[in-house]
C-alpha cells in the first residue's frame, strides 16, 4: 500500500489551538495528562449522544437539525483536544498516520492479496 503524501495537514488547527492557549495563558494547563483527561470527557459526551440509540436511529442523526448540531460540536471537541494532545506530546499527526495506516495494510491484507 502506497500511502499519499499527505493525509492530514492539521497545521491551522496547531497554530489556532497554540495562539488560543497562549492568548489565555493556558499553556501552563495543556499537559499531557490534563488533555488527556479532557479529551476521554469530551469522546464520553460524544458516545453519550449514540447511548441508547439503535443503529438505525444513529445513522439518521444527520436528518435531526439539534442532534446533528451537537454531534458536530462534540467531534470537534475530540479532534480538537486530539490534536492539541498531538502538539504537546510531539506527535506529527500526518507521520503517525501514514504509519499506522502502512501496519493496519500488513497486519489487515485485503482479500485475495495474502
Amino acid at each position: 500500500m502506497t500511502a499519499p503524501a499527505v493525509l492530514l495537514d492539521a497545521s491551522g488547527l496547531i497554530a489556532a489551538q497554540r495562539q488560543f492557549a497562549a492568548e489565555r495563558d493556558w499553556q501552563r494547563f495543556h499537559t499531557p495528562r490534563n488533555l488527556m483527561l479532557a479529551l476521554t470527557g469530551e469522546v464520553g459526551e460524544l458516545a453519550e449522544l449514540f447511548q441508547w440509540r439503535t443503529d438505525a436511529e444513529a445513522a439518521a442523526m444527520a436528518d435531526e437539525p439539534q442532534a446533528f448540531e451537537r454531534l458536530q460540536e462534540e467531534i470537534a471537541d475530540v479532534m480538537m483536544y486530539l490534536v492539541r494532545l498531538a502538539d504537546v506530546c510531539g506527535v506529527d499527526l500526518d507521520h503517525a498516520l501514514q504509519d499506522k495506516l502502512h501496519k493496519n495494510a500488513l497486519k489487515y491484507p485485503a482479500a485475495g492479496r495474502e
